[in-house]
C-alpha cells in the first residue's frame, strides 16, 4: 500500500498554486532555504532562488521553495519573501531540531535539507532539489559532528536530489553512516559518487540509474513496500562547470585550517567554509554552486514529473 500522499499538514502555509498542485496529483519540486540564507551572498541569492524556480517550471513542475516566516512553516514564497530570505540578518539557520522553537517565537528560519524534508514531507512533497547534501564532518570520531539530514533520510520519505555531499566533508564516513541507515545512495548517470564542486570523489556510488523514470519507479517501490525514508538521488555537477578535486581539495584543506584557527563550530562551520573557499578561489566555486543547483533543479523537475504519472 501507498503511504506517501497524504492531506497536507494544517499548521503549513501553502502557496494556492503549491496547495493546487498537490491536490491535482501535478508534480511539486520542494526547495531549501538555507541555501539562500546562510549559503550565498546577496544579490547572487535571490537571482539563484529565482532562476531555480522558473527552471522548475520550464520543466513541467511547480517549485515549493520552503521556509519559516513570522512563525508559520512556508510551503512556497513570493518574491518579497525571498527578497527578506536573502537579506534578513534575522534569518536564523533552522534543522530540525530548531523547527520548534523558531515556530513557537514566530521567528523567521532559513530551513536545511533536514528541516526541508520534514515540511516537505508533512505537506505531502516527495521531490526535494538542494546543492549539497549535509554529512560526517571531517574529525568526527572526535566531535561527533554528523548532520541531522543523514538521520533524517533514514526517517522521511523524500527524495533528495543533489550534487553529491559537500566537498568539505568526509565523503567515506558519510557513504558508511548512509549505509548502516538503509539510504538508497544512486548516482544519476554515474559509476562514481559526486563531490559537489567536482564530478569524481574517488568513491564509487553504490547504484546506479540512467533515466528520471527509472529513479521515480524505484522511489515508488520503495514506499510501496512501507519501507520508510528517503533516497540521495547523486547528481553531478556539469562537467563544464566543475572545479576538479585536484584544484579544489587544498582549497579545502587551507578553509578548514583558517576555521579551525577560528575556533568555528556546529552549524556555523558550512556557512564559514563555504564563503572561504568563495574568497579563496575568487567566486569561481559560487559560480560552481549556482550551476550545480540548476542543474539538480532541471532533473528534480523530471523525476517529480515521472513520479506523479506513476501515482
Amino acid at each position: 500500500m501507498n503511504t506517501t500522499d497524504h492531506t497536507p499538514h494544517p499548521s503549513l502555509v501553502l502557496t494556492e498554486e503549491v496547495r493546487t498542485a498537490l491536490a491535482e496529483g501535478a508534480p511539486v519540486v520542494a526547495l531549501e532555504s538555507t541555501i539562500i540564507s546562510h549559503g550565498m551572498p546577496y544579490p547572487q541569492n535571490v537571482a539563484m532562488a529565482t532562476e531555480v524556480e522558473q527552471i522548475i517550471r520550464d520543466g513541467g513542475a511547480i517549485p515549493a521553495t520552503i521556509a519559516v516566516l513570522g512563525g508559520s512553516p512556508r510551503i512556497g514564497l513570493t518574491a518579497e519573501d525571498l527578497e527578506l530570505l536573502a537579506t534578513d540578518v534575522n534569518v536564523a539557520k533552522v534543522s530540525l531540531r530548531d523547527l520548534p522553537y523558531v515556530i513557537a517565537r514566530a521567528g523567521h528560519g532559513a530551513t536545511t535539507v533536514a528541516a526541508t524534508m520534514r515540511l516537505a514531507a508533512l505537506a505531502g512533497i516527495r521531490t526535494f532539489v538542494t546543492g549539497g547534501l549535509g554529512g560526517v564532518h571531517r574529525g568526527a570520531q572526535q566531535t561527533f559532528d554528523v548532520s541531522a539530514d543523514l538521520t533524517e533520510l533514514a526517517q522521511t520519505d523524500v527524495a533528495v536530489i543533489s550534487a553529491g555531499v559537500k566537498s568539505i566533508l568526509d565523503i567515506g564516513l558519510t557513504l558508511e553512516t548512509l549505509e548502516t541507515l538503509g539510504v538508497p545512495v544512486i548516482g544519476y548517470g554515474t559509476d562514481e559518487f559526486p563531490a559537489f564542486f567536482s564530478r569524481r570523489s574517488g568513491f564509487p556510488a553504490p547504484m546506479r540509474a540512467d533515466s528520471p523514470a527509472e529513479l521515480a519507479v524505484i522511489m515508488r517501490t520503495k514506499w510501496d513496500l512501507g519501507i520508510r525514508g528517503g533516497l540521495d538521488i547523486a547528481n553531478p555537477i556539469p562537467e563544464a562547470d566543475e572545479i576538479p578535486a585536484s584544484e579544489i581539495d587544498s582549497i579545502i584543506e587551507q578553509a578548514l585550517a583558517d576555521m579551525d584557527a577560528r575556533g568555528i563550530k556546529g552549524k556555523d562551520a558550512t556557512p564559514y567554509l563555504l564563503g572561504r573557499i568563495v574568497e579563496i578561489t575568487a567566486g569561481e566555486s559560487l559560480r560552481a554552486n549556482i550551476a550545480l543547483v540548476k542543474n539538480n533543479a532541471r532533473l528534480g523537475a523530471a523525476i517529480a514529473k515521472e513520479y506523479a504519472a506513476l501515482s
